[in-house]
């Protein structure tokens, strides 16, 4: 057993300051060739904390964020965490109930939001009672409400507010949303260590250097990219390259317009680029890019890349959740990963397979995944306004995660299932419940269940088994349209059937196994891949 154990621990602005000292002139962000040093990351970060001090920030407010990907979304980050206030990014996906639940729940007095995400929280600001403005990046647009609606620019002084952070380590840096399975989705708090940390542990896995550029596409409110591709680089002095969004046509282009040496990609994205081939672009970046990781990564598909791209390394980093990352690792050039493995033990944590009865499993046997950390402040501190799901997840002073997965004797790790009902598709986690809470909103609608079914592709495929009311006259297709209109649209099921009745436990549990187990039956109604569902109008 590795004893508790003292290591250098870092908040944000005093990491930021330190590659700022240590290598002001190289370039640290590249978006899409818009580029900036360490030097004047800082300097645009002190002029967002000035204005946002202006607008009345304080330490331990809570500001929710709605951004796409951009410098500004880190220059924002960065000056929330510098004025000691909580970061709080939202999946761009977010709408209705959904995004109500986490703005009210995180209690901001300040939202942030891209021009075309604005009129998604302007709609439902009667449900969000602590918010009292809305800065908005781009232009305004029209209609006054409650909130009080200010360009995103009002935030930014002429001069740099010098960093006078008090923040320490383990304080509050950062709310991330993580879904819920049995209720709402719940904001994970984040210590201004725990990212620090995670950054650090990529940053060694992946050898990281100086002049590598670390490329991604990944959305930014999510943790892979802005702690494992942004703040990794603040201890390397390497460039953390973000593209707007996954674009697979333009790939290889953005590998060669940025000069990407590394590239994070999730979920389809891995199989995507080697089912396009080789191409001419794809040639000039042979030798370049050295390495691609990510999840899921099959023996098939690791295969493909270094064959297609003369790729060095492909290779699944390791095993994590929002809660506490990374509990298994792998290191880039660890030439003996076996087929399947995510990560391998680490010195961090203490991760353990239990059985059903809480007891230690052999290697190579099934269990649930549970964990305590060997180091201050690398975890979640629990769940935000909380307390009982905080309780309910931690026993015999262990984590419970909820994953069921086995270590093999080397010590590496291979994931299994969830035990609960929790989907993952397209790279997001997916609340059956909150699925089902906003289906349940529809007249037509009795009873409603959200499960998942096997992919052919990535992940699991979302489908809804539901049962109209009486008087009902809904189609599959209509049900389907109006999701696209009211529900993001990772949770906008591929497959929908109705049926006169859910098959029930006698305490009246819908039985999902038994909904997973029958997967596409003769009467599911289901959509083809590549045909997009609509968005609702203006947003």
């Amino acid at each position: 057993m590795t004893a508790w154990s003292v290591h250098e621990q870092r908040s944000l602005p005093a990491l930021l300051a330190q590659a700022a000292t240590q290598w002001p002139d190289s370039t640290y962000l590249d978006f899409s060739g818009e580029l900036f040093t360490f030097a004047q990351t800082r300097h645009q970060v002190g002029r967002l904390a000035g204005g946002l001090r202006t607008l009345g920030v304080a330490p331990g407010d809570r500001v929710c964020v709605l951004m796409d990907n951009s410098s500004d979304f880190v220059f924002l980050w960065f000056a929330v965490n510098q004025l000691d206030a909580v970061f709080v990014p939202i999946n761009v996906d977010m709408k209705g109930e959904f995004l109500r639940h986490q703005l009210a729940d995180a209690g901001a007095n300040l939202l942030v939001a891209e021009e075309h995400y604005a009129q998604r929280i302007l709609s439902i600001e009667t449900g969000l009672p602590e918010a009292t403005t809305l800065l908005v990046r781009g232009n305004l647009g029209e209609g006054a409400g409650r909130l009080r609606v200010l360009p995103f620019e009002e935030a930014r002084a002429d001069a740099p507010l010098a960093n006078d952070s008090r923040s320490q380590p383990g304080d509050l840096a950062m709310l991330v949303y993580t879904s819920g399975t049995t209720g709402p989705s719940k904001g994970c708090m984040i210590t201004h260590n725990y990212a620090c940390h995670f950054a650090s542990q990529v940053a060694s896995s992946l050898k990281l250097d100086k002049d590598d550029v670390h490329w991604s596409p990944c959305p930014l409110f999510h943790c892979a990219a802005a702690f494992g591709v942004v703040l990794s680089a603040l201890y390397t002095g390497s460039t953390a390259a973000v593209a707007p969004r996954f674009s697979a046509s333009r790939f290889w282009e953005q590998i060669e317009q940025s000069r990407a040496s590394i590239a994070l990609l999730l979920s389809v994205m891995l199989t995507l680029i080697p089912a396009g081939g080789r191409t001419e672009v794809s040639e000039r970046c042979r030798g370049r890019l050295r390495a691609v990781y990510g999840v899921p990564l099959t023996g098939t598909l690791i295969a493909q890349w270094k064959e297609l791209f003369g790729l060095q390394y492909v290779v699944p980093l390791g095993y994590g959740l929002t809660e506490a990352c990374l509990l298994t690792i792998t290191v880039v050039d660890d030439p003996n990963i076996p087929e399947g493995a995510s990560g391998r033990k680490c010195e961090a944590f203490d991760v353990r397979i239990l059985d059903e009865h809480g007891h230690e499993c052999a290697p190579g046997t099934v269990g649930e995944v549970v964990v305590r950390p060997n180091k201050p402040d690398i975890m979640f501190t629990g769940y935000w306004r909380n307390p009982q799901a905080t309780a309910a997840c931690t026993e015999n002073l262990w984590f419970h995660t909820g994953d069921l997965g086995s270590f093999d004797e080397q010590g590496y790790f291979f994931f299994a299932d969830r035990k609960k009902d929790c989907l993952r598709r397209g790279g997001e986690n997916i609340s059956s419940f909150e699925v089902e809470q906003a289906f349940l909103a529809h007249p037509d609608i009795a009873e409603v269940a959200a499960h998942a079914i096997k992919s052919e592709v990535s992940e699991d495929e979302l489908k809804i088994t539901l049962v109209l009311r009486s008087e009902a006259l809904l189609s599959e297709e209509e049900l389907w349209r109006w999701a696209g209109e009211n529900l993001p649209k990772f949770a906008v099921p591929r497959f929908i059937e109705f049926r006169a009745s859910l098959p029930r436990t006698q305490s009246g549990r819908v039985k999902k196994y038994l909904l997973r187990e029958e997967g596409i039956t003769a009467t599911t109604w289901y959509q083809l891949e590549n045909t997009r569902p609509p968005k609702a109008a203006g947003i």
